[in-house]
């Protein structure tokens, strides 16, 4: 059996494609914006030290009066000063309250935006390797992968069997679809195994050259199935929830 090694390698072209895109349409647009906030903050701060610089200068002006009215009275003139004092302090207190929340906001919203681009970028990612994984999987099936797909049923039957039975209603008759024929020995286990879970329900078995490589399980109108998809279907499901989620870590194996 052959990989279909020109599908794969496309598929990671166009990953590459993906990345370059996200690069160049999500990431600039987020550094230009990085680059007019950090212009906006050195306007503020430029504004911030014409503030001190008046405030300077009003420190200066009220110790020049200070120093004319001291001669005429020194209450006065103490009184003028302070008032002085507390006026810059105020004024030099308030220019570093906003810089520091500036500062603070900016922090903020740049770490919220690395986030996201960090973020949208592994979830595209993720789904480009779901494709290269599924597509790989559907090279690699062969029949004695579907045969062990088709046995591993067994041990998944049990906890599912009352679930199942109770949906079905009153259906005696189960089927058991997959992608080729099974072994008649394959195709015996799996019927003894239901029997001896569900004494009464009869099995039988069909194929679907479009269904993907594994077993679809059908009692009436419910069906369960162990498939390259469903397998594929549910790491999707797990890896985007972990994503979603922003956690790390191993995802569990299938179940």
């Amino acid at each position: 059996m052959s990989v279909d090694w020109v599908t794969i390698l496309a598929q990671v072209g166009n990953f590459l494609v993906l990345v370059w895109l996200l690069k160049r349409f999500l990431y600039k647009p987020i550094l230009n914006g990085i680059d007019a906030r950090e212009a906006e903050i050195a306007t503020r701060m430029g504004e911030a030290e014409v503030a001190r610089k008046k405030a300077a200068a009003a420190e200066a002006a009220f110790l020049e009066q200070k120093q004319k009215l001291l001669a005429d009275n020194s209450v006065n003139a103490e009184r003028i000063r302070e008032q002085a004092e507390q006026e810059k302090d105020a004024l030099l207190a308030d220019t570093r309250k906003n810089l520091e929340r500036e500062k603070q906001d900016w922090q903020s919203h740049l770490e919220a935006e690395r986030e996201r681009f960090t973020r949208e970028l592994h979830l595209a990612s993720a789904e480009t390797l779901y494709r290269l994984v599924r597509r790989a999987l559907h090279d690699l099936a062969d029949e004695d992968l579907e045969e062990h797909i088709a046995l591993n049923v067994i041990g998944k039957l049990k906890p599912l069997v009352r679930e199942l039975t109770s949906a079905a209603g009153r259906s005696e008759q189960a089927i058991a679809t997959t992608h080729t024929p099974l072994p008649e020995n394959t195709q015996e286990k799996i019927r003894a195994a239901l029997e001896r879970l569900a004494p009464g329900l009869s099995l039988s078995f069909t194929t679907d050259a479009r269904q993907a490589p594994g077993l679809i399980l059908r009692i009436g109108s419910v069906q369960v199935a162990w498939t390259v998809d469903s397998y594929t279907d549910e790491l999707t499901g797990l890896l985007a929830d972990r994503l979603a989620a922003g956690g790390s870590g191993r995802v569990n194996n299938h179940g």
